[in-house]
């Protein structure tokens, strides 16, 4: 991490002024982290609520191309920097030029919950990630905090964020770290991120919050697999099979977005026109299991990521149908994360190689849902905690070796803007 701003007077070295300004950035910490929580804690029964009136109205999904409309007339007129999202947060890791407006937060919480009433194909955890990092801005400017500590703030922000909507604090501070490329790994700093993300996780969870057990999936004690040399190399060829989607993931992401860029298409026009593309979309697949977040099916026999730890749970080309809509619907500007969508992907997929291989349904459904995210937004560490806290530690030798193999052959390239330079050095 860099220095603080060179150009603070003398009088800020003092040590009862370090005191001072160690304490104030510390409360910032905690209120900030408290904060992200709640708002997260807001989200997801929010969330919960649009999905399930969209379920009871399926008639909802005709009016995602106007929904679209509204989503990028609301970000013209009052987001500014706010619609760069997630790729603003990691640049301002870096630079610190105080660009993140504080109205991010409750315009991409919105932005997300129009797209899932109206039957989008997002996640949530760049929802999350961006009301942290937002409201750390605004807490930042408050506190009247230096550079250095500003960094440190929005970490926390993203930790916190990311720790409470998935409930994986461990995965959420070593998110904040990995997935800014080029940061130095500081053991203090790294703690701080641990309290931020614990901070928001609890301050979630005290609001009656229940994430999503995927301990019933199979792979508790029941589900633990000996290490045996058959096994290593199934697993290391799955992990291949894991990057190369995230991979396709990412160029389809990227392709779309340029796309829709080099056609001077306004931008009001090209959301309309996303919108129509899925609706399409459930007419050519004829199925509406890959709208919204795809944790869990409300129909009988549909395919979901829960479905997919189960045989027979997924479809050939279920983690195919869900890549193209999560690209069509992210890329033609409605908002919400990537991250469950890459989920889905990943325990679909695992469950077509176990249906082909002869092997267990939930370990390679549970190895595909970390990897392929561990591949699109190269953070390998956190996915591997990842899966230790949704999964236990009974496959955790597995989930390491997926995740950092299906991470070496996914391509330089990542979901977050800042993953696209040289990999970094950390030390």
């Amino acid at each position: 991490m860099e220095r603080g701003n060179p150009n603070m007077s003398s009088s800020h070295d003092s040590p009862k002024n370090s005191i001072r300004a160690r304490l104030r950035c510390g409360l910032s910490i905690l209120l900030c982290a408290a904060v992200t929580g709640s708002a997260s804690a807001l989200f997801l029964f929010s969330l919960d609520l649009v999905t399930s009136w969209r379920v009871a109205h399926p008639q909802m999904l005709f009016a995602l191309p106007l929904a679209g409309v509204l989503i990028v007339w609301i970000y013209q007129k009052w987001g500014a920097n706010a619609n760069r999202g997630s790729h603003l947060l990691f640049e301002e890791v870096h630079d610190c030029r105080d660009r993140i407006p504080l109205r991010m937060a409750p315009m991409v919480l919105v932005a997300t919950l129009v797209t899932h009433l109206f039957g989008g194909s997002a996640g949530r955890e760049g929802t999350a990630v961006q009301v942290g990092g937002s409201l750390a801005a605004g807490v930042s400017r408050r506190f009247a905090l230096d550079q250095e500590q500003q960094k440190i703030l929005l970490l926390c922000g993203i930790a916190a964020g990311f720790g409470a909507v998935f409930g994986t604090p461990w995965a959420g501070a070593v998110f904040a770290m990995e997935a800014p490329a080029r940061l130095r790994w500081k053991p203090t700093l790294l703690l701080l991120l641990l309290g931020a993300s614990f901070v928001g996780h609890f301050s979630c969870l005290a609001w009656g919050i229940v994430h999503t057990d995927y301990r019933s999936c199979g792979l508790s004690f029941d589900g633990f697999h000996v290490l045996s040399l058959p096994l290593l190399g199934r697993a290391m060829l799955a992990a291949l099979a894991f990057g190369l989607a995230g991979r396709l993931y990412v160029s389809l992401a990227h392709a779309s977005a340029g796309f829709w860029e080099k056609s001077s298409i306004n931008p009001k026009l090209r959301a309309f026109l996303g919108g129509v593309c899925v609706i399409l979309l459930v007419q050519v697949s004829g199925s509406t299991d890959y709208l919204g977040l795809g944790v869990t099916s409300h129909r009988e026999g549909g395919v979901c990521i829960l479905s997919s730890f189960h045989p027979g749970g997924a479809a050939t080309w279920s983690w195919l149908w869900k890549m193209a809509f999560t690209v069509v619907t992210l890329s033609s500007g409605f908002k919400g994360g990537e991250v469950t969508p890459l989920f889905f992907i990943g325990a679909a997929l695992g469950n077509v190689l176990a249906t082909a291989t002869g092997q267990p349904a939930e370990l390679y459904a549970g190895l595909g849902l970390i990897a392929v995210f561990a591949a699109a937004s190269k953070t390998p560490l956190a996915c591997t905690l990842l899966g230790w806290e949704i999964f236990g530690s009974h496959n955790l030798a597995l989930f390491a070796l997926g995740c950092f193999l299906a991470v070496l052959c996914s391509g330089r390239k990542g979901i977050y803007a800042v993953a696209e330079h040289d990999e970094a050095v950390r030390s």
